[in-house]
């Protein structure tokens, strides 16, 4: 799909510009800026996305991610009842969760291939997908993300944004809500009789192969953890101490000025981000990690990561470019932004709410250009921003987890995903209008 994109794209502007006088030469220099825009765009990513994913490797090893999974066991029984609590389905489901409400995707792949590798073994209708498996894709399609989205957040801030961090709230509210729609829509289609089990004709002989143990797949440092010591603990008392009593004071100052609600905004926007920092560093002292060791062996995949993204921005961003220059996005724009406009969705964010289930790196690059050509502090970069994080892509998702389960039918599963994915559109559009106005 994003291949007859891309060249939809680029066939599109040329042949739009080609009824414009002149349109041609704008069509050609905006060619040459996009993927020179890209190439600067990436620069300044690097430097974000290595501390961050570095400070996320620091938390991870501390055993944050474990303790989530502890915390989600409790909720996964209930949610799974056919799913026996000592299978390998559950303890694989677990920590793929878990590794997405950290933000960690590249952790969280393997164990979801391995989850419904394990599931397809339970299920009993070969070929479709069984209850399990539709709940499990739902949830991982549309997964609560607890922690920032570290690559919008470092391309606001290449993108010389005042306050790059503001999206973190409205993000985390469009997640619940698509979390929360998807599984109502598990339930509430699971009723319906076209998406009951179905005998398939031909049940296709699946072979299954065992992925990677998760462990193996993402094995981490070889050994960053030392014994704690009295000094380390009372280095995170006195920070939390120190912290909280200026959060305090700063809290009380700001609500004579500002009331409850504004107190709540302001604190958000000014303190989450120090808090966030803090709290990752003193989660690897009291997990007993060399901090340091860690934080760079983190930081060397942050760095992979924004190698890896170059091809997708370069291909992207000058195809958008060129369509943009080309005047056929203006077209299409002032023809249907009466009436997004009149719901409170301005027309530019649209091409990033349909193109985001459909690839993360398109989507990425579509995002990269709206925050350049319109500004990462204006509404529609807000917005645009926060649909970058509301919903996973949920295309690719279903396609490489449903294949490698051998699943042709794959009953409710696309239709309770693309509900989550429509609620997590409606919640950023609600959550950046209460934040941003």
């Amino acid at each position: 799909m994003l291949n007859w994109i891309w060249l939809g794209l680029i066939l599109v502007s040329i042949a739009y510009a080609s009824f414009i006088p002149g349109r041609m030469v704008v069509v050609s220099e905006a060619l040459l800026d996009g993927a020179s825009a890209a190439v600067t765009l990436v620069i300044g990513l690097v430097g974000g996305m290595v501390f961050f994913l570095g400070l996320t490797r620091v938390a991870f090893d501390g055993g944050l991610r474990d303790w989530i999974g502890r915390v989600l066991a409790r909720l996964t029984r209930r949610l799974f009842p056919a799913v026996p609590p000592d299978h390998p389905a559950m303890g694989a489901m677990i920590m793929n969760m878990a590794s997405n409400m950290m933000g960690l995707g590249n952790a969280a792949t393997p164990f979801g291939l391995k989850a419904m590798s394990e599931l397809a073994r339970l299920n009993p209708h070969p070929g479709a997908a069984s209850n399990a498996m539709v709940l499990f894709l739902a949830i991982n399609t549309s997964a609560i993300t607890l922690f920032p989205p570290f690559g919008t957040i470092v391309v606001r801030q290449a993108t010389d944004s005042a306050d790059a961090w503001a999206i973190w709230p409205p993000t985390l509210i469009a997640t619940t809500c698509s979390t929360l729609a998807a599984v109502c829509a598990y339930y509430a289609l699971g009723r319906l009789a076209v998406f009951r089990h179905r005998p398939l004709a031909n049940p296709p002989a699946i072979q299954l192969d065992d992925p990677a143990e998760p462990e193996e797949a993402d094995a981490g440092p070889v050994e960053t953890r030392e014994p704690v010591t009295l000094a380390s603990w009372l280095v995170i008392g006195a920070f939390a101490i120190a912290v909280f009593s200026g959060l305090g004071l700063e809290a009380g100052r700001l609500h004579g000025e500002l009331g409850f609600i504004g107190t709540f905004k302001q604190l958000v926007r000014s303190w989450l981000l120090p808090l966030l920092i803090g709290g990752l560093l003193l989660i690897g002292v009291a997990g007993r990690v060399r901090v340091y060791d860690s934080m760079i062996e983190g930081a060397r995949e942050g760095l992979q990561v924004a190698l890896r993204i170059v091809p997708y921005l370069v291909a992207i961003l000058t195809a958008v470019a060129m369509f943009r220059a080309s005047g056929a996005l203006d077209l299409i724009i002032a023809a249907i932004d009466p009436y997004t406009s009149s719901v409170g969705v301005p027309a530019e964010v649209l091409p990033m709410a349909f193109l985001r289930p459909l690839s993360g790196s398109g989507a990425f690059g579509v995002m990269s250009e709206i925050l350049t050509v319109y500004g990462p502090d204006s509404f529609i970069g807000y917005l645009t921003s926060t649909l970058m994080g509301s919903t996973e892509t949920t295309f690719y998702v279903l396609a490489l987890y449903l294949g490698a389960a051998g699943i042709v039918d794959g009953r409710h599963a696309l239709a309770a995903c693309l509900i989550g994915d429509l609620a997590g559109f409606v919640g950023a559009v609600l959550a950046c209008h209460w934040f941003f106005g």
